[in-house]
């Protein structure tokens, strides 16, 4: 019997992973124009994190805009789609988007959507699980996106390369 429910266990588990990790059709593919709508800033909640975030320490610099605003500053986007409430992995990813944000700044406009807030962002990207990044560029066109979890030097060269292509 305990056998039985370590197959069942396996095969749910692997069922639930590979959810993430779902072959790209019917997904929003790299070279598309971006969705645009309007999503929750911090202003729209009053100030209140706990009203736009799971994330235990939130930086409100990724709550300064709405995703349709950002989209008219003409700057490169990286849209973080995580929600830390339930997935430890989420959490990390923040802490790292964090290092990420303040040494790109003033080039970069970083957007975090938690899909308890922002659950209309996560269908019109047809993100499904989370951790998802993607990178925009100031022309609003997705040039990056990856499911998971990224390191650091996975996310930064990627950055870099479509930083450099509006920059340039």
């Amino acid at each position: 019997m305990n056998s039985l429910r370590t197959i069942i266990f396996t095969i749910s588990l692997v069922t639930l992973l590979t959810a993430c990790l779902a072959p790209p059709e019917g997904r929003l593919r790299v070279g598309a124009q971006a969705p645009n709508l309007k999503t929750l800033t911090l202003a729209d909640v009053g100030g209140d994190f706990s009203r736009i975030t799971t994330y235990r320490y939130p930086d409100e610099r990724m709550y300064q805009y709405s995703l349709d605003e950002a989209l008219k500053l003409n700057k490169t986007i990286l849209l973080e789609f995580a929600t830390p409430g339930h997935c430890t992995v989420c959490d990390k990813q923040l802490q790292m988007l964090k290092a990420l944000m303040e040494k790109y700044e003033d080039d970069v406009l970083f957007l975090h959507m938690d899909q308890y807030q922002n659950a209309g962002a996560f269908i019109a990207y047809q993100v499904k699980g989370d951790p998802w990044t993607f990178i925009i560029d100031a022309k609003g066109v997705v040039r990056f996106r990856r499911p998971g979890r990224m390191l650091y030097n996975e996310m930064e060269p990627a950055l870099k390369r479509i930083l450099n292509q509006d920059l340039g």
